[in-house]
């Protein structure tokens, strides 16, 4: 009788096809996440430039800082930077008036480039 299992040829053709499987899968996984922490860092930046702009509009000034937005209500918390995982990246852009206030836009301060080429910095 011959007992029951599988042979050694058999296990490594398995693991063969798992290691292909794997080099085609991984690349895409990859690149999606890196798409994904994009397409999030876009949204927290037309969300936190939309409270400045609601902060202006209502207020006629710009805010003094990202937590004036925080504790003004006009933002819940200050949105992470999805490609830097820190809140505290965030690039300041003054007004040109300094009366009007100290934040003006806001922009990432990730270093490197997108998958578009362009600058994180120039978000």
């Amino acid at each position: 009788m011959r007992a029951r299992g599988f042979t050694l040829i058999e296990l490594l053709v398995v693991l063969a096809i798992i290691a292909t499987l794997l080099t085609i899968a991984l690349p895409r996984y990859f690149s999606s996440v890196e798409k994904s922490k994009e397409a999030v860092l876009r949204e927290n930046l037309y969300v936190t430039r939309d409270a400045i702009g609601k902060y202006y509009s209502d207020k006629g000034k710009y805010p003094e800082s990202l937590e004036a937005l925080v504790t003004d209500k006009y933002l819940r918390g200050i949105p992470m930077d999805p490609v830097t995982d820190s809140t505290a990246t965030w690039v300041v852009v003054p007004p040109e008036d300094p009366k009007k206030g100290a934040v003006y836009d806001v922009k990432s301060g990730a270093p490197g480039k997108a998958s578009d080429g362009t600058l994180f910095a120039d978000w």
